[in-house]
């Protein structure tokens, strides 16, 4: 029975990320009650020109795919890294800040994420590189990793400022050199 039961769910899984698969194209609407003091911070960078501004969403309205695995969980953050319009902001009126939804879930995530974020370190997309950074600076904190390295995480310099990514994959580039052996162990 239980066999039965793990077959159904790892079905529903693949149905759930096929379907979520095919609807990739399609991004959530703003709520009605968002207003401008909702709308997430500019970057630095500016965003591709597009026919249409890119909406403002808030974390709740990105409802990721069904996860087996924290694998999974960390590869759907990845492929959302570049993505603009992921971001939502935090802090009152006067003090908004950018929360960049899918660095901050990486971070979370921790080990598992690591050797992903490393596979995109050298992307071209100077937005998608500096927030790889960042989720590998947070990512490398993870306490099961930390144990592994003795302590030590990638530390950047000046974080989530694309015009640092150089020296930051710099520093990204000599922590793997030293601990890919802890990582993929």
């Amino acid at each position: 029975m239980q066999r039965s039961a793990l077959y159904l769910r790892v079905v529903g899984v693949g149905v759930s990320l096929l379907l979520a698969g095919c609807a990739g194209g399609q991004h959530p609407s703003p709520t009605p009650s968002q207003t401008a003091a909702d709308a997430p911070l500019a970057s630095s960078q500016p965003a591709p020109a597009a026919t249409t501004a890119p909406e403002a969403v808030t974390a709740s309205d990105w409802v990721p795919p069904l996860f087996i695995s924290p694998e999974e969980e960390a590869s759907y953050y990845v492929s959302r890294l570049a993505d603009r319009r992921f971001v939502t902001s935090y802090g009152d009126r006067d003090s908004r800040r950018p929360w960049y939804i899918a660095a901050e879930q990486l971070g979370e995530i921790g080990l598992p994420a690591v050797p992903l974020l490393f596979a995109r370190l050298n992307t071209s997309d100077a937005y998608e590189q500096m927030l790889v950074l960042y989720a590998l600076q947070l990512a490398t904190q993870d306490p099961q990793l930390m144990v592994r390295t003795g302590g030590d995480y990638v530390q950047l310099g000046v974080v989530l400022d694309p015009t640092h990514n150089a020296e930051n994959v710099a520093s990204a580039q000599q922590w793997w050199q030293q601990h890919a052996e802890q990582v993929t162990r």
